[in-house]
């Protein structure tokens, strides 16, 4: 109907055959793209889901914990209870840090499925658009909708760079004392958790941006 009123100026206009025609054949599609908006979304979805499976099946499983070095386990194992307590008040931190991390991850990932969900609910009304003349709402919603799916991809990246970093812990300096090693540790674990929250918070916009989705 916008597409009509837009693009016809008078009566007259809309009685000619190439432009009822023209008009029908947008009426058909925009019916079909309203009809199967779902199928067409959840073929979208397969299709990025089998990149991202691809990805992680490629790269391997991501086995690698964070883990304290034996160096620094045997020395934080031979202090006493005073020597100690230091090193609580930074473990605490740490780990304060760490689970807030964590928890922003977890929002993250949750937060783009409940996105995925949306956009296939309100999927009808912008697809319709593909309908109309001079109205670019279902080409940018089919754009948008697939960097919200390749999301994955760079969240499976982030998550695989992060494990490889991991399985290879910095080496500690022993002739440190045990409350600088452990700061020490702690800070770079911080770091590179920082580094894939930021990865991940970013996906959906990193990914739109290596396929040109803007």
């Amino acid at each position: 109907a916008l597409s009509v009123a837009k693009g016809t100026l008078n009566f007259a206009d809309l009685k000619r055959p190439e432009q009822a025609v023209k008009y029908f054949l947008r009426f058909v599609g925009a019916k079909a793209a309203v009809t199967y908006g779902m199928s067409i979304m959840t073929a979208i979805f397969s299709i990025c889901g089998g990149v991202v499976s691809n990805i992680a099946g490629q790269m391997g499983g991501m086995t690698a914990a964070v883990c304290l070095p034996d160096e620094m386990r045997d020395t934080i194992n031979r202090l006493n209870f005073v020597e100690s307590i230091p090193l609580w008040f930074v473990t605490l931190l740490g780990s304060l840090f760490i689970t807030v991390l964590s928890f922003i991850l977890i929002l993250t990932v949750y937060a783009r499925f409940f996105k995925i969900y949306i956009y296939c609910a309100l999927s009808p009304i912008p697809l319709a658009s593909f309908a109309g003349e001079g109205f670019n709402t279902g080409q940018a919603y089919i754009k948008s909708f697939i960097g919200v799916c390749m999301e994955g991809a760079v969240i499976v990246l982030a998550c695989v760079i992060f494990a490889a970093f991991s399985s290879s812990p910095p080496v500690p300096d022993l002739t440190a004392s045990a409350f600088t090693m452990t700061w020490k540790y702690i800070v770079e674990v911080v770091f590179d958790m920082l580094v894939l929250v930021g990865l991940v918070k970013g996906g959906e916009h990193l990914a739109r941006e290596m396929m040109g989705l803007f």
